[in-house]
């Protein structure tokens, strides 16, 4: 019981991070109806940022994560700007091969910058505690923390506040809402701002638990966040949630029971059984079109 209330652990804060970059997909899909696939590389840039800022200045974790979310956030307004704005009109494939296509520049973009992987310096020194045969470290209890007050944050956002009702408005009837005074545009943006800024989080906190970070991180790390988007239910925020600390509980019971070999392959199965009798996720809902 000892040896799976640890992995209890360890699966929380891996889905924790999960969950983060899943956020960045619904909150882009619930507004847009389209698939950010830039998003998982906007998370491995931001473990990127981080390694630069510690390399040249010794931040502390509050300042390191606030100006990696910064950064991040600003990343995506430039995509969203230079690229997913001038197709929002054009057919939804044009929109895809976009979001793939701007994934490549900034994967390639950064394989050219740093070719080989890199460690990510440490922020603080992590203590650990011990409860038995179980141990918590201190790096877990700020990853999960720290997730979990980004998420109330989101959902306070979304749910309480003026720009979460234009959010909401938006993605319920994007035609009509700039004839009662909306910005679209403006709105659009601060999606795309806050869903990058969710994923630099995510990036900072995935740095500091696995601390070797890649180029390719982006692309191996951001499928099984968009696939824990997809069981939650893809446009729902709590759905999201939902699939990345399934998805992160999947991965690490798996590799307790079964060859890490078999992860995946238990990961993606899980997604292929849901949708087979929950076709839009588990939280989502069917669009309605009136005719």
């Amino acid at each position: 019981m000892d040896y799976f209330a640890q992995q209890a652990i360890n699966a929380v804060q891996l889905g924790s991070i999960y969950a983060l970059i899943a956020l960045g997909y619904s909150m882009v899909y619930g507004v847009l109806v389209m698939i950010n696939f830039a998003h998982g590389d906007v998370f491995m840039v931001s473990a990127f940022f981080c390694f630069l800022l510690l390399l040249f200045v010794p931040a502390p974790f509050v300042v390191a994560l606030i100006v990696v979310m910064l950064a991040t956030a600003l990343l995506g307004v430039c995509i969203e700007r230079l690229a997913y704005r001038p197709l929002r009109n054009a057919p939804r494939v044009s929109s895809i091969i976009t979001a793939l296509g701007c994934g490549l520049v900034i994967q390639n973009t950064t394989l050219s910058l740093s070719p080989y992987s890199q460690r990510m310096p440490e922020l603080f020194h992590s203590k650990t505690w011990q409860f038995g045969e179980i141990t918590v470290s201190s790096l877990q209890v700020h990853i999960v923390g720290v997730s979990v007050g980004l998420m109330l944050a989101l959902d306070f956002f979304i749910r309480r506040t003026r720009y979460g009702l234009a959010m909401r408005a938006i993605a319920q009837d994007r035609l009509s809402v700039p004839l009662m005074g909306i910005p679209v545009n403006t709105i659009i943006s601060m999606t795309f701002a806050i869903g990058a800024g969710l994923g630099g989080a995510a990036g900072v906190l995935y740095g500091l638990a696995y601390p070797v970070i890649g180029a390719s991180m982006g692309m191996l790390v951001g499928w099984k966040a968009f696939v824990a988007a997809v069981i939650g239910g893809i446009g729902n925020m709590r759905g999201a949630v939902l699939g990345g600390y399934m998805l992160g509980a999947v991965e690490v019971l798996t590799v307790t029971v079964l060859p890490s070999t078999y992860r995946d392959l238990v990961a993606y199965s899980l997604l292929l059984v849901i949708l087979i009798f929950k076709p839009h996720g588990l939280l989502g809902r069917p669009s309605v079109q009136k005719v």
